[in-house]
């Protein structure tokens, strides 16, 4: 009703409070934002304060006839586009016909366009027309959810108001209050979970309460996840356990009691990779219990979650599950697709789709065991066996060799650092593949070896190189044929020492060895 009401936005209300209060509104104004967090509520709010009669302090006062016919959707002088359904020129030259005449009750005719990035180009042509010159007694107020689709000649003629997403803590008060008005039982975990999945919507933290008020009076968080179709609290840690387990039976028993219990497979999917993001920050950050989002009695089960677990096998996990996510779209069956997931996840073997490699969980495990094994054969704790008598094998069909960059011959192209800082200005998505890479010139050939074999085969599916070609020819004037390497595919050389291969290797991987018996 006011602009009071407004939750969380207060970098909005004040300012248009003071313009209403000192008589210096703008001709026109751009609210944007995501989903529910009040933009078209403080239009309307706005449409009703500038032609209120008797405003106090940039409020309508709620009880005049201005204010009155706003609140019934009567008053003539408001009007309110949506412009997914009128986005053809002609709707907006019906509206240039209007903008001449005067306001029949009001001071100001308002003009409200919901969803203005739906406009076509044509129609923001004919609406910027009016926009540069608009008449003294009208008011625009454009509001979207994708401001990037808005043409900047619009925008510059707006003043820009940015809607945050609400705070979890907000949502919970309000609905709290709204649950008191209503005289509805509302827990508080119940309306932490409430806001929690409403994403910093209000509209959609509304909807929902009033969805588990159809379904129980007295709202607990049983009743929220009954109404909401997710899964319950209990079955999504008993599903992460297993899959930290590797128990591929456990974890599949349970995603066959949702799916019998038809519970959204797209929304458990969804929730996992929530409750896993609380399980990552517990591991990255100490002390991130104000980042995760939880409730308070969850906390304790995701610490022991995150206290078996490596950080690796965490985003491992997480993407293979945001991998999942994405391909439930063209899936012919979501129980399929989750169910696969999820044995790759307990059985650790990576997808092919998955953006990283498995990780590595028993390296550590097996430089201890080369120490050890070390250690005892230069204390003679294991004598050395004659190598037992082989019977010789047949001899191997010849297979066609690999080409490989000779190592010993290889110079670090200086340059190269340069030429990545101008494609992470240029093309930020090719240089996430060239990451820790290097280069060489050889000739008329520029040779790049690829952190790994993941990387280059994202780079090559890219179809981008052209664009790095360009790069590297401006940068030297010259055409060059480009070879892709990894470090798989780089000679080391067959005089290099393997205990001095092994400990670089190891280092390369942030792993400090040390050679117990050097001879």
């Amino acid at each position: 009703m006011s602009f009071d009401d407004v939750v969380s936005q207060p970098q909005v209300t004040q300012t248009l409070k003071n313009q209403i209060k000192n008589s210096k509104t703008a001709h026109a104004y751009l609210f944007t934002g995501s989903r529910g967090t009040g933009k078209t509520t403080c239009a309307r709010i706005f449409a009703k304060a500038i032609n209120c009669l008797n405003p106090k302090d940039g409020e309508p006062c709620l009880e005049c006839e201005i204010c009155k016919n706003a609140d019934n959707g009567t008053l003539s002088d408001i009007f309110e586009m949506d412009a997914a359904s009128n986005s053809k020129v002609d709707d907006i030259r019906e509206l240039r016909e209007g903008v001449v005449y005067t306001p029949e009750m009001c001071r100001f005719k308002v003009y409200i366009i919901d969803e203005v990035h739906m406009l076509s180009p044509g129609a923001f042509n004919a609406l910027l027309k009016t926009m540069e010159e608009p008449p003294e007694h009208v008011k625009f107020v454009l509001a979207t959810t994708e401001i990037h689709k808005v043409p900047a000649t619009i925008v510059s003629r707006c003043q820009h108001f940015d809607f945050r997403r609400i705070r979890t803590e907000d949502i919970v008060a309000r609905i709290e209050y709204i649950a008191s008005q209503e005289n509805l039982g509302l827990e508080h975990n119940a309306a932490e979970l409430i806001a929690r999945l409403s994403d910093g919507g209000m509209r959609d933290a509304l909807s929902l309460l009033d969805q588990c008020a159809a379904y129980s009076d007295n709202i607990d968080t049983a009743v929220v996840s009954s109404a909401a179709g997710i899964a319950g609290r209990d079955y999504l840690f008993d599903i992460i356990e297993k899959i930290t387990a590797k128990d591929t039976a456990g974890a599949l028993e349970k995603i066959n009691e949702l799916y019998g219990m038809s519970k959204d497979l797209k929304v458990l999917c969804s929730e996992l990779i929530e409750q896993l993001r609380n399980v990552m920050l517990l591991k990255a950050v100490n002390g991130a219990t104000d980042l995760i989002t939880c409730l308070p009695d969850e906390l304790d089960r995701l610490k022991g979650i995150a206290a078996g677990v490596n950080i690796d096998t965490v985003l491992y996990q997480l993407t293979s599950l945001q991998d999942c996510l994405d391909r439930f779209r063209g899936a012919a069956s979501k129980r399929t697709e989750l169910e696969m997931c999820i044995i790759r996840l307990c059985s650790g073997t990576p997808s092919p789709m998955t953006a990283q490699a498995a990780p590595q969980e028993d390296t550590q495990a097996l430089l201890n065991r080369i120490n050890e094994l070390e250690r005892r054969l230069a204390s003679g704790a294991v004598p050395a066996q004659a190598a037992p008598v082989q019977q010789p094998k047949p001899a191997p069909k010849p297979a066609k060799p690999l080409k490989k960059f000779d190592v010993n011959n290889y110079t670090p192209l200086e340059d190269w650092q340069q030429i990545l800082d101008k494609v992470r200005e240029e093309y930020p998505g090719i240089a996430a593949f060239l990451q820790n890479s290097a280069a060489a010139i050889e000739g008329d050939t520029f040779n790049i070896i690829c952190a790994s074999d993941f990387y280059k085969m994202k780079f090559k599916a890219s179809n981008d190189s052209a664009k790095l070609k360009k790069i590297v020819h401006d940068f030297y004037n010259k055409d060059f044929e480009f070879m892709l390497y990894t470090a798989s595919s780089v000679d080391i050389g067959d005089k290099e020492n393997p205990i001095n291969v092994l400990k670089s290797r190891a280092q390369d991987m942030g792993i400090e060895v040390e050679i117990k018996n050097k001879d």
